[in-house]
Order: C-alpha cells, then structure tokens, then sequence
C-alpha cells in the first residue's frame, strides 16, 4: 500500500495582492464610451453632404439624425435599468459591442435606407454607453469624492460636444464619409479592452426574482417617439400649429400618463418613482439639466453660424470658435469640483452657473451686424461658466439623491433629461431662425442682418429660459454628499476581485 503523503512542513505563503488599479485610469476607460457616443452625431452631420451626394436620399436625409437620437432617448432608460437588474459592467460592453458593430454596418451601408436602419441600432447602442457611463462613475467614485474627477468628465463631454464637426471634417474631407463610422471601431476596441481588464465594481445584492417593466418600455418609448419626431419636425417641416404636430404632441402625453400610471402599480418598474420623490433635489437637477442643456444647445449651433455669416470668421475654423467657452468650462469645473470635495458645500455652483449663463445670453442678445468678437468672446466665457457650474453639477446632485440600488435609472434619467432639453432646444430655435430669415436673399448685407436677428431671438429666449435653471438652482437643498471613500470594489456580483483605489 502506498505511503500517504507527507504534509508540506514549509509555511503557506499567501498570494501577494494585487495592486489596486487607480480610478482615474479606470474611467478613461468608461468616458472614452461616453465620448464616442456624444462625438458621433456631431461626426455624422458634418459628413451628410457627402453621404447624400454617393447615396442620394436628400428627402430621407434627416432620418439619419433622427433615427439615431430616437433610438437613443428610447433605450436610454432601458439600458439604465437592465445595468440596475444585472451585472452593470457587462451590460455596459454589450451596448459598446452594439455600436461598434452598427458603425461599422453604417460605413459598409449601400443605400440610405440602410444607413438609417444601421444609424437606429447605432443609436441603441449609444443610448446604453450613456446611461452606462455615468451609471459606472456614480457606483466607482461617491459623490463627496467626485470633485476630484470633475476635470475629466468635463473635459470628455467638451471635447465630444466640440470636436465633433471638427473631426467629421477632417475625416470625411480626407478619408471618405465612410470613415465617420469606421473611426468608432478601433476606439471602441480600445474601450472595450481597457474596460474589460480595468474595471471593477462594489458588490451588489440581488433580492428575488428578476422581473422586467416590458408595458413600461413600450409605454415609454412610444411617448418619447412621439416627442422627438415633434420636436424634430416642428418649425422646420410642419408648422408648429400643424395638426401633425398637434396629434404627435397629444400622443406624447397621452403614453406619458399611461406609463406614470403603469410605473406606480408594477413591482420592478423601468423607472422607480421613488427616484423622483426620494428627494426633491433629484426633480430640481432634472429640471436644471433640461433647461440648461436646451439653452445652451442655442449657443453651440447657432454661434460659429453668426460669427460665420455675420462677424465674416471662415467655416474652417467653425470649431475653434467655441474654444473660449469649452476652455470656461473645463476652468469652472475643475473650481466647481476642488471646492466640492474640500468642504461638500455645492449649492452655491449651479446657482452662479444659472446666472452666469442667463448674462451671458442676454450679452449674445444685444449682438448686431457690426457687435465686435470681443463681446462675443466674453459671453462665452460667461456661457462655459455656466455650463461648467450648472449643468456639469448638475448630474453629482442627482445621484447623490437616490440609494446605490437605482443608480442606474436616476443616471439614465439624467441623461434623458439632457437629451429632451436638446431635443426641444433644436425645435425651438430651429423654428424661430428659420421664421426669422425666410424671405431675405440668399447672399449680401441685408442676410447678415437676417441672420443676426434671428440669433438675437434665439439667444433672448435662452435667457428667459435660463431664468427656470435659476429657480431651480436657488430651490435646491444643500444635503450632505455620500461618502468620503469609495466602497471596497469587488466584482460585481461575485467576491474577491482586485479593487479599484
């Protein structure tokens, strides 16, 4: 018979841990998704004309925006609520792999009917690298701790607001319209890698059976559906008064009823009302997001197009001409988040960045045919103050507003709010400066003077408008932030991963 096997009489020599992999490296990862997702509709409508000259389509052309952003609004919540359900990182590189495989569907496209078919998946996909990226930041980094951060999620969402146009023209003018989509891939596999082997995340427990809000998702998307084509459409295609307009306007809130009534009786719903009534600073930050992304949706369109045709700058250097106010805004929010996570006090931000961007419209108001850049300039200092106040802190105070367990669905519904805003932004401004220049000649002193009125109503509205973000602001509670350390991160939904520091 065999001898038994000797005991090892050496010590066990436990496994050295692994190093933690520092945050900040691990949401490069993460806001390379949410560039990708804000650059790509900017890319996109640079190169239209191209794509409309290789594949014909004039009367569709629209629908490739449209498609997109509808497929976005609609899946936003969606994705937010599956990452609450499921494993939250796995179903943020699903909706990555979904775009990186739509964009390149879209570049390989042989009609414009394809293109917008492939454009609306791309748009699925987008919606979830959205939700999903300000769902990972919320659950990596509390909100006390956020400040510290601050400078690159701001930097990233300028960079994707501004570049777009930018890069689209510098693609599409030396590699093709294609290559507007087929840049997506290689990023996308650089995200998806960096994010594979980089992110971790706390631990989460599941209770029950998992039950998913399908009436909510219908109800949902069919309203969202109707608003966007709405607001799409209205001022430019139909009259605002049209009864196209009037039937997709009823409809909107017809579903919306029928999902509020659908969320407050089913067990799991798509999005908790809870969210909404847990606190009421989460309602107040809606409404700042809304209204400030709709307001200065009017700054970034309409600007470089005045500074064009008006004040003579040239359509090659359109995109440089927001440098001050994207340089305002990385400036204010890195002050915004230091101060932040230094003393937790916060309020006082988005009530300066309200006010700061209600000046800085009411400035771009004033401005003529012979209004000099300096003015211009400096109401776009004043606007990327308020954006970097307003709008970046505006997301921080939501999610410091809802339990860790609805982070997903408070960081979709942020995202969809901003998605509205500019959604009804392009609506309305798109309808008062086409009113505003109908009938002036197509070239000459008297267009310039067309096209300078139609920004000073442009802007004008956007300060009215920008007086609501300021009620907001000033109702909002200055409560504690969560956290002053990050939880122990472990995989999610398993034990003894390598944290995240």
């Amino acid at each position: 018979m065999a001898d038994a096997p000797r005991p090892d009489p050496s010590p066990a020599v436990p496994a050295p841990a692994r190093r933690p992999v520092p945050v900040r490296w691990v949401l490069l990862g993460v806001l390379l998704a949410l560039l990708l997702s804000m650059l790509d509709g900017l890319i996109v409508g640079t190169a239209m004309p191209t794509v409309v000259d290789d594949l014909g389509g004039l009367d569709r052309m629209s629908w490739v925006v449209t498609g997109y952003t509808l497929a976005t609004a609609c899946s936003t919540a969606v994705w937010g609520k599956l990452g609450d359900l499921f494993d939250r990182k796995r179903v943020f590189l699903a909706s990555v792999v979904l775009f990186l495989v739509a964009s390149a569907a879209c570049g390989l496209a042989p009609s414009m009917n394809a293109l917008i078919a492939f454009r609306v998946v791309q748009g699925l996909g987008a919606g979830g690298m959205g939700a999903g990226a300000f769902a990972l930041i919320g659950a990596l980094v509390p909100p006390r701790e956020r400040g510290r951060y601050q400078g690159m999620i701001a930097a990233v969402m300028a960079a994707g607001q501004l570049g777009g146009p930018l890069v689209g023209g510098f693609v599409t003018g030396h590699l093709g319209w294609r290559w507007a989509f087929y840049v997506n891939v290689p990023v996308g596999l650089v995200c998806l890698t960096w994010c594979g082997l980089l992110l971790r995340l706390p631990a989460r427990e599941r209770q029950g059976a998992v039950r998913i809000d399908w009436a909510g998702i219908v109800l949902l998307s069919g309203a969202l559906s109707a608003f966007v084509m709405a607001a799409t459409w209205a001022g430019s295609t139909y009259a605002w008064g049209s009864w196209r307009i009037l039937c997709l306007g009823a409809l909107a809130v017809a579903l919306l009823a029928a999902f509020v009534a659908t969320e407050l009786r089913v067990g799991e719903p798509l999005m908790p009302p809870r969210v909404y009534t847990s606190h009421r600073n989460f309602p107040l930050a809606a409404v700042l997001l809304t209204v400030t992304g709709m307001a200065l949706f009017g700054a970034t369109l309409y600007l470089p197009l005045y500074q064009q045709v008006v004040q003579g700058a040239t359509a090659s250097h359109s995109g440089l001409l927001l440098l001050p106010m994207m340089i305002a805004t990385l400036v204010a929010t890195s002050v915004a988040g230091k101060v932040m996570s230094a003393t937790g006090r916060y309020k006082i931000f988005p009530v300066t960045g309200a006010a700061s961007m209600i000046v800085g419209m009411g400035l771009l108001s004033t401005a003529g045919t012979d209004t000099p850049h300096s003015l211009t300039t400096v109401s776009m200092v004043l606007l990327g103050i308020g954006s970097g106040f307003a709008l970046q802190m505006a997301n921080t105070i939501a999610q410091n507003s809802v339990p860790m367990r609805d982070m997903g669905a408070a960081s979709a519904a942020t995202n969809l709010f901003r998605t509205l805003g500019g959604s009804l932004g392009l609506a309305l401004f798109a309808s008062l400066f086409t009113s505003s220049v109908r009938g002036g000649p197509a070239k000459g002193p008297v267009h310039a003077a067309h096209v300078a009125h139609a920004t000073h109503l442009i802007f004008l509205v956007g300060a009215c408008v920008g007086v609501a973000a300021l009620l907001a602001a000033l109702a909002i509670e200055e409560v504690p932030l969560r956290g002053t350390e990050p939880a122990k991160p472990v995989a999610e939904g398993g034990k003894g991963a390598a944290g995240v520091a």
